[in-house]
């Protein structure tokens, strides 16, 4: 399969892991980047972005990458903290005043960023429209009791921490812009950052098809029963969700869910992360040391409720190794569904991020991935 892009004489043995997903492991169509101190060591990208049609996989291939969402969301929320808007340990309701009843009037709002707010899922009965619109959404989890006693246990807000998060953000900002709308006119314009949350219909075209995983996850999870708290999850609200060719619609794309649509590619998730940890292109750092160390701080660890795995957050986002076996300890970023990984490092300065269109669901870890973030950190190690 031929890969294009371009890679630092240091950085080759990158090329050889990322052809042996293709070549060994069946990629499809994907995309990885580099920075380190600030500029591109990698930049590849290969394969198929749409294999029903063999459309090429190209250097502005965009591609909806799921959770990875999460960990920009939680980057547009730290500027604000940054920027004295948000605290993460003020009550949520001094923001949201709605979000007080059924008890939850002493939430922090570091909390609900580290999945202990005990709202994984939104109940009552929901259209497929009304579960992609925003206020039908945040109205439900703010009148709604939490399923445990919040900052006692932490539990994956699959598609709710975008609603909670979200609204949070957009309280938080002194001109109430949405999620979509910061990351846009505070981030990723002005840093030249191909990521969306809320893609413009012009870019359409440029959008990877994805291939959706082989057995029906809803299906399989709701065999197991319903007292399994991620089967109610995973396809909340109302039972709606599934990893099939729904996301590969106008639909899932338009509206903003800051938890699960956001649409890029590797080259602007890697920017962005390089951005939170040194200068990129002479331009001062999005996130200073000081934001980066406060949403770097562990607010939950052990096992998670909803995942039944072993699990570590700061604010908003995923540590260490955490979410990817080859990660560093000092990694903070997130992983997606299917296999996409995005995370910094701020003790080597560098940035990763990882993309694909072939979603897989490997209990034990992707290996695409993983083999990646070997050849990169082998790449750094004396005498290499």
């Amino acid at each position: 399969m031929p890969i294009d892009g371009y890679v630092a004489s240091e950085f080759e043995p990158v090329i050889d892991a990322f052809a042996l997903n293709f070549d060994e492991r069946g990629e499809v169509g994907a995309a990885v980047c580099v920075y380190l101190d600030g500029e591109p060591v990698v930049d590849l990208w290969g394969g198929l972005a749409d294999a029903t049609v063999g459309l090429p996989w190209r250097d502005d291939t965009l591609v909806l990458v799921y959770s990875a969402t999460k960990g920009v969301t939680a980057i547009c929320g730290s500027l604000l903290v940054q920027r004295g808007a948000l605290d993460p340990d003020a009550r949520v309701a001094s923001l949201w005043p709605e979000f007080a009843e059924h008890g939850k009037d002493d939430v922090m709002v570091g909390q609900v960023f580290s999945h202990q707010a005990g709202l994984p899922y939104v109940e009552g009965e929901f259209t497929l429209e009304e579960s992609l619109s925003w206020q039908p959404m945040v109205d439900a989890l703010a009148s709604q009791a939490p399923i445990w006693e919040p900052g006692t246990k932490h539990g994956y807000h699959m598609r709710t921490y975008g609603w909670l998060a979200g609204e949070i953000i957009r309280r938080a900002d002194p001109q109430h812009r949405s999620v979509g709308t910061v990351l846009r006119d505070d981030v990723a314009k002005p840093r030249d950052i191909d990521f969306f949350i809320g893609l413009p219909e012009s870019l359409e075209p440029r959008v990877a098809r994805l291939v959706p995983p082989k057995t029906d996850l809803r299906k399989a999870l709701n065999a197991l029963g319903g007292d399994l708290l991620l089967a109610r999850v995973f396809s909340n609200p109302g039972g709606h969700f599934n990893y099939d060719d729904m996301w590969n619609t106008r639909a899932l794309h338009a509206p903003e869910l800051p938890s699960s649509n956001g649409i890029g590619n590797a080259r602007g998730l890697a920017r962005l992360y390089a951005s939170c940890v040194g200068e990129v292109d002479g331009r001062d750092r999005l996130l200073d040391a000081a934001t980066v160390a406060c949403a770097t701080e562990e607010r939950a660890s052990g096992k998670d409720e909803v995942l039944l795995v072993d699990q570590s957050y700061g604010f908003g986002f995923m540590l260490g190794r955490a979410f990817g076996a080859a990660n560093p300890p000092t990694a903070f970023g997130h992983a997606g569904a299917g296999g996409s990984l995005a995370f910094a490092d701020p003790d080597t300065g560098l940035a990763f991020a990882y993309v694909m269109n072939d979603l897989r669901f490997d209990p034990n870890g992707d290996p695409r991935s993983e083999e990646l973030v070997r050849a990169v950190y082998r790449a750094l190690e004396p005498g290499s």
